[in-house]
């Protein structure tokens, strides 16, 4: 059977190095996209257990797993900017911080919230860049008449979300002022800002002067940073050999026959594909001229170092050979002791893992 593990010492371990690094700033832990496929509420159980117990989601799914799996008093934020009323309802029901980032969203969840006679928290979003959601810093007038005409909304919290952190630090270090800008424009203007928070992973780990009220985390909690850190990949794909197979020399194996044996070859067939998420990366980020030149460097890299992908099988590295299929993938085994139903590891990104069971681990 096929299973994604996840280590809960490795976990532990990425939480201890993120609440030091905090110094004390509360960790609002990011659990979107089912917990960057690690599931939301056993992540969310994990975190918990480890002092950590704010959440972010961009699912009503996510906020109900929470709210009915013993997260009732837990501070969750909503970060899409919704505004259609059946899911505003359900999310207010759910007691779930909204996120407002334009007049229309404003209006609506201030109509929604009047009718229901209730008051709804909310974080302004403010876009300094991402371009997505938001108020830009330029709409700051229209930020101070939200405050004023809509009675129903109790802002207690504001924030934006850089779009480079990771690389380029002049434009976040732009984006920073400019989000503290408007900041300082409420609060001069007698307004409550809330809880101020702007940093994702990357912006946590690169700028801790950022930090202000709250940091928002996920990648980081994972261990899955595009720059070298302390921190460890919480988890593996897990299988086993499901049929061994020798080809003579000059034999193929997968599609486009764009591997061939070179000598007698005994290979293991194993049930993980791309389907699953072995052997698929992010689509690289290509807007730029820089970015395609460092896509092209990437390939022409490893066209000239011929890198090839590599699993564990029955404790040893074994080479994968020809196209990984939809389900299975050939790994060459011809020096290594193996039988069918040995252990195969194989490293997985979990965002990517699909069709396999989720299973945590001491």
């Amino acid at each position: 059977m096929n299973a994604y593990v996840v280590s809960r010492e490795l976990l532990e371990h990425n939480i201890a190095q993120l609440k030091k690094q905090a110094k004390g700033v509360p960790i609002w832990a990011v659990i979107k996209g089912d917990g960057y496929g690690l599931g939301a509420l056993p992540l969310a159980e994990l975190l918990a257990e480890n002092g950590i117990d704010r959440f972010c989601v961009t699912e009503v799914r996510e906020a109900e797993v929470l709210r009915e799996n013993g997260f009732r008093d837990a501070d969750i934020l909503m970060l899409r900017s919704v505004s259609d009323r059946e899911t505003l309802n359900r999310l207010l029901d759910l007691d779930v911080i909204l996120t407002v980032g334009s007049w229309e969203t404003a209006l609506a969840v201030d109509t929604l919230a009047k009718e229901r006679a209730d008051i709804a928290a909310v974080h302004l979003k403010i876009d300094t860049g991402m371009g997505r959601y938001g108020f830009r810093p330029e709409e700051i007038e229209r930020v101070i008449a939200l405050y004023r005409e809509m009675k129903h909304l109790a802002v207690s919290g504001i924030y934006t979300h850089f779009n480079c952190a990771f690389g380029d630090e002049k434009l976040t270090r732009q984006e920073f002022a400019a989000f503290q800008g408007v900041v300082a424009q409420l609060r001069a203007a007698g307004l409550e800002t809330g809880i101020v928070h702007c940093c994702n992973s990357s912006a946590f780990l690169k700028y801790p002067e950022m930090h202000c009220d709250g940091v928002r985390l996920g990648s980081a909690i994972l261990g899955r940073m595009p720059f070298r850190t302390k921190l460890r990949p919480v988890g593996y794909m897990e299988s086993a050999v499901e049929e061994l197979h020798v080809v003579p020399k000059g034999h193929s194996t997968g599609y486009g026959a764009i591997w061939t044996a070179r000598r007698e070859t005994r290979l293991a067939i194993v049930p993980v594909g791309w389907y699953h998420g072995f052997h698929v990366g992010c689509q690289p980020y290509m807007t730029r001229t820089i970015d395609c030149l460092r896509a092209a460097f990437s390939a022409l890299k490893g066209i000239v170092r011929k890198q090839q992908t590599y699993v564990e099988v029955g404790g040893k590295r074994c080479r994968v050979v020809g196209v990984v299929g939809m389900l299975h993938c050939a790994v060459d085994v011809t020096d290594v002791p193996c039988s069918v139903g040995d252990r195969v590891i194989l490293q997985v990104n979990p965002l990517h893992q699909k069709g396999v069971q989720v299973v945590y681990r001491k």
